[in-house]
Order: C-alpha cells, then structure tokens, then sequence
C-alpha cells in the first residue's frame, strides 16, 4: 500500500495519525534511530507461512519471532519464515520489506505480539524505506483486527 493509499484508507476511517519522513534506511533498528523513535514503539512485520498461508508477525523492532511461542498460539502445525520470492508480488503498491502491517487489506492474517498492546501508540513502515505512520495502538487493533499473542523475544 503507498504511504498516499494507507492515509486515504486512514482518512476514511477517520483515524488521527502522524506521518514520519526519515532517511532511507532498511533495518527496523535503523528506522527507529532515524526517526526518533523508541525500538519498541516500532512495529516491523515479519512475513511468515502458517501453515503454508502467508501472514503477518508483526512485533517491537528490538524484538525477533519466537517460531514455537507463535506456532504454539497459532495453534499451528508448521510456521516458517517466508522468503522475499514467497510475497514480493502480494504487495505492488509498497517497496519490498516496507509493507505497513495491515494485512486485513491484503487477506491474510495478522498476528501481534502482545507487548505493542502495552504501547500507546506505534509506528510502522507506510509502505516506503522514507516515511512512517504513527498512530494509537488501539486505533491500529481495532481497524485490523490482529491476533494478539505472546511470540517475540529480546534480539
């Protein structure tokens, strides 16, 4: 989703959000650094396969996947990390690895570690390596919906 297709989609909902330009950088850990934000307030999606059906992880920067925690709270029998072959295409309108966590607009699942819902608010990529969203968690759970559950560990 381009960053000017994620604010429509935001503006429709009539969500409050910030936009965050930063320097083009690819690492969530970078972002954060760039944009001044706290790593744990950054929230990087990780394409994974459950089950063979792509899906999104999406958790704190410092933070990396716990395969058995969300396999476990998935209630799945196989989760593996996808590979850039696996989704490149499902996302035309972002850059790859920039794809905002709104997978309800992609029809795949979402999963979110529980720790973002400590957050107030997130941000995440808009879809390019320059700009960020930033916006209530809430605001973030209740437009996609994502299952929350305990699968990320300190990286």
């Amino acid at each position: 989703m381009s960053p000017s297709n994620l604010r429509e989609f935001l503006d429709s909902k009539k969500i409050k959000y910030t936009t965050v330009k930063h320097s083009e950088v690819y690492t969530s850990q970078e972002i954060a650094a760039s944009a001044h934000i706290p790593g744990r307030q950054l929230a990087k999606t990780v394409m994974v396969k459950i089950d063979g059906e792509m899906a999104m992880a999406v958790l704190p920067a410092p933070y990396k996947v716990d395969f058995d925690s969300l396999k476990k709270g998935a209630g799945a029998k196989k989760v593996t990390l996808a590979s850039e072959d696996n989704f490149k295409d499902l996302f035309p309108d972002c850059e790859i690895g920039a794809m905002p966590p709104f997978g309800n607009l992609y029809d795949m699942n979402v999963y979110a570690d529980e720790s973002l819902a400590e957050e107030i608010e997130i941000a995440f990529c808009a879809g390019s390596h320059t700009e960020l969203i930033r916006l209530a968690y809430k605001d973030f759970a209740k437009l996609v919906k994502p299952k929350v559950l305990n699968f990320s560990v300190k990286d």
